[in-house]
């Protein structure tokens, strides 16, 4: 990994020398627009609305325009003159309480590593915050720009994740919700059975991107079976079921949920398919929602890499 950032933790009188290394990596397929009728790639050029004319990034500033119209151009002299924040120490405002700490505001991850001679002042911090249960908020300049952020620990790592300004967080206005609604002691038990049912230690790594999973045979077979184009070529192309009672609809989805755990027969199984479907959304949304989209047919032979998984929708890959 290559570091993005180079600097110390501050808390008190300790300076904990770090470096920032980005926690998360992007694994999308990425994709060029192209001509449908020869290939080639679609290109975009920067022109003028006023005098129609195309314009360098030599010559681009930026504009801010006024809820009344008005345009205010700011030029590269006008930011320069801004001030920015440049430091490369990571501030330790305060300790808060983990829990405390809304998911919502948290934004983007990175890994601290200590220099070699800073190691003990880096694991007294880790061991501190892992023992108090608590985060240290402080505040980072990243791309000249300051953010706040909180320290947490991540198995012997100290994880940086910045945060969102409180300002930036947008408020549920649903007046549906703020009607009253009665829910019978019964639905909230089965409700209960069912989640316990259904209960089970969170890891991630037991599922994958069925979607990308499918992208790759999709493109690997149009590679392997010759379907390439380069751009001198030219090739044409051519409800579930209501349920009136919801104890019943939860009684059903539990017993379901108990039947595939201990192996019921397919007949019993069949018969609480209804309630299953209903209860399949609440194990993973990944599973549910690649398995309900289907494909657009291609003109090409169907491919065995494709009936391991379900086929991805056509227009994401357009």
């Amino acid at each position: 990994m290559r570091s993005v950032w180079k600097g110390a933790v501050a808390f008190g009188l300790v300076n904990v020398p770090v470096r920032l290394y980005s926690a998360t990596t992007d694994h999308d397929i990425r994709f060029h627009q192209v001509h449908r009728a020869d290939g080639g790639r679609i290109r975009y050029k920067r022109t003028c609305d006023v005098c129609g004319e195309e314009v360098s990034y030599a010559e681009i500033d930026k504009g801010y325009e006024s809820d009344d119209g008005r345009l205010v151009v700011l030029t590269r002299d006008d930011f320069d003159a801004l001030p920015v924040a440049t430091g490369r120490e990571i501030d330790v405002v305060e300790f808060v309480p983990a829990d405390e700490v809304d998911p919502l505001l948290l934004d983007r991850s990175y890994y601290l590593e200590p220099d070699e001679k800073a190691l003990k002042p880096y694991a007294l911090l880790r061991e501190a915050l892992a023992e108090t249960e608590r985060m240290a908020l402080v505040k980072i300049a990243l791309r000249q720009r300051e953010s706040l952020a909180v320290l947490r620990v991540r198995d012997n790592v100290i994880v940086l994740q910045t945060m969102l300004w409180p300002d930036e967080l947008r408020r549920p206005e649903f007046p549906l919700l703020d009607r009253e609604v009665s829910v019978r002691p019964q639905e909230v038990t089965m409700a209960s059975s069912l989640i316990e049912s259904l209960a089970a230690p969170f890891e991630p790594e037991r599922f994958e991107d069925d979607y990308k999973v499918a992208l790759e045979g999709l493109i690997e077979t149009k590679l392997s079976g010759g379907e390439v184009r380069t751009p001198d070529q030219t090739t044409d192309r051519g409800g579930e079921e209501d349920l009136d009672d919801l104890v019943s609809a939860l009684r059903r989805s539990v017993d379901a949920a108990k039947a595939r755990s201990g192996g019921a027969p397919a007949k019993a199984q069949a018969a609480k398919k209804p309630a299953a479907r209903k209860s399949s959304g609440a194990k993973t949304t990944t599973k549910s929602t690649s398995a309900k989209k289907q494909p657009a047919k291609s003109t090409t032979r169907k491919s065995p890499a494709k009936t391991r998984t379900k086929k991805p929708p056509a227009a994401k890959s357009a």
